[in-house]
């Protein structure tokens, strides 16, 4: 199926990290608002989606290619930007559809990648 390298397999298990992190962060909120106003939860969680983007980043094109239909590289690289560059502007609604409606199912696609 997919073929990881070390490395790419090293990256996947971060970004997994990550994923479980900001889960793990955001589970007991119940909106944005909550979520945006306890201000650690939020910078965690900011930071590992910068973490997921970094390792994005690091991925081999040849893992990328094997794997864009299932999931949006590009997007997830460009998130990181947004937040890296444009902290204090980022969206708190957004980032929580993010989290409610799109985490699960990239941690479902990188756990078939290394499986």
């Amino acid at each position: 199926m997919y073929s990881a390298s070390h490395k790419d397999y090293s990256c996947l298990l971060n970004i997994l990290d990550s994923i479980e992190k900001i889960i793990s962060y955001t589970s007991g909120f119940r909106n944005a608002d909550d979520f945006f106003n306890d201000t650690k939860s939020f910078d965690a969680t900011m930071m590992n989606f910068v973490v997921i983007g970094e390792m994005a980043e690091k991925l081999s094109d040849k893992l990328i290619s094997e794997t864009q239909l299932n999931i949006d590289w590009f997007k997830i690289r460009g998130f990181r930007n947004i937040i890296a560059h444009n902290y204090f502007g980022i969206d708190a609604e957004e980032v929580w559809q993010i989290i409610n409606s799109k985490l699960e199912s990239l941690k479902n696609e990188i756990q078939k990648i290394i499986e």
